[in-house]
């Protein structure tokens, strides 16, 4: 998995693939494949304050077991987008981790006993790679999105893993914005090598 994801592939469900250009917002844009490079990676002061924030709230990661509740959390986060609204929570995760074509883990989050987000990882030999993520839309406060991408990189750097897969984002504005806003971010430049990801 390692050598496929430093290529620029990315997987959901069974399917794996790359591109390098997509549509959005009835554009044509260039595709960044975005990592993090861990041993040069510190949290940033609102990262840090998303993750006090959330302190009361209980974490498990354990091995990949889509439950009923996970899609009935799945229903409720497919309504945030008016655009390319995903269709069920299997196109992204197998249900099972014997299905799975890689190792994939499941974090969730629960408060008070509640499922209010999860999210879905893989793990290679040296890195991890981050597949999917859905939180209860009613509870917006809590930046519960970002909070579990910060438990995966989390997670990752208790293994002394070396590199974090963010996935795809576009060079230019969009809803994956989000994923340039981690320190030692690197893009893939299409041609064989990680380069420096600059935010301006």
């Amino acid at each position: 998995m390692d050598a496929l994801w430093a290529a620029g592939w990315r997987h959901f469900g069974h399917h794996f693939f790359r591109y390098n250009f997509g549509i959005h917002a009835g554009r044509v844009m260039r595709v960044l494949p975005l990592r993090i490079d861990l041993k040069r990676f510190t949290f940033s002061k609102s990262q840090r304050r998303n993750l006090r924030r959330n302190t009361a709230l209980d974490i498990t990661i354990g091995q990949l077991g889509v439950t009923e509740e996970s899609r009935s959390l799945f229903e409720r986060h497919r309504l945030r987008f008016a655009e390319g609204r995903p269709d069920r929570l299997e196109d992204f995760v197998p249900a099972t981790a014997v299905a799975s074509p890689c190792e994939t883990l499941q974090l969730s989050v629960r408060e008070t006993g509640r499922l209010v987000a999860e999210s879905y990882f893989d793990l290679g030999e040296r890195s991890a790679s981050s597949v999917f993520a859905m939180f209860d839309p009613a509870i917006t406060a809590a930046g519960l999105g970002i909070y579990t991408l910060l438990k995966e990189i989390e997670h990752s750097l208790d293994l002394g893993l070396d590199h974090f897969y963010l996935g795809y984002a576009y060079d230019g504005e969009s809803f994956y914005d989000y994923k340039k806003r981690f320190q030692a971010t690197e893009h893939f430049d299409w041609k064989g090598i990680w380069r420096e990801f600059r935010n301006e």
